[in-house]
């Protein structure tokens, strides 16, 4: 039996978007980006046909004043699911993940359980400040 996944899903409470979850099976034919311009963290498909190219260029410094931390893992390899919550450390939803499946946190907390070996690509802010910007719960 084969189940029917969104390539795209928000993740929400109360009209907060906690995850997007963007499936290994989203190829998009033109580019796409997933992210409002104000979220942290900006996550979107940049769609070239062959021969083209991204003109050679630097990114000039911006002053940027940011609370919280929001991450994109990406499954490398392996198969997990994910325990979304909500600010107040309710579950909210759990799904599975696969390879080439990406995870944007955009707000609340998460937690993982693996089931098989598992590597996890993780992209976030830095710098990082140790394991005291965590609160587990």
């Amino acid at each position: 039996m084969n189940i029917t996944r969104d390539p795209i899903e928000r993740i929400a409470d109360q009209n907060q978007v906690l995850c997007i979850l963007i499936r290994n099976e989203l190829v998009p034919d033109e580019t796409t980006f997933l992210t409002p311009p104000e979220y942290k963290q900006q996550v979107g498909f940049v769609v070239y046909a062959k021969g083209g190219e991204i003109a050679r260029h630097t990114h000039v410094a911006v002053a940027r004043q940011l609370l919280g931390t929001s991450e994109v893992l990406i499954v490398k390899k392996g198969h997990c699911l994910i325990d979304i919550y909500n600010d107040a450390h309710d579950l909210i939803a759990t799904r599975e993940l696969n390879e080439g499946d990406l995870m944007l946190m955009v707000g609340g907390g998460h937690g993982f359980r693996m089931l098989e070996d598992t590597i996890l690509l993780e992209v976030k802010q830095g710098p990082y400040a140790g394991l005291e910007e965590k609160e587990r719960f």
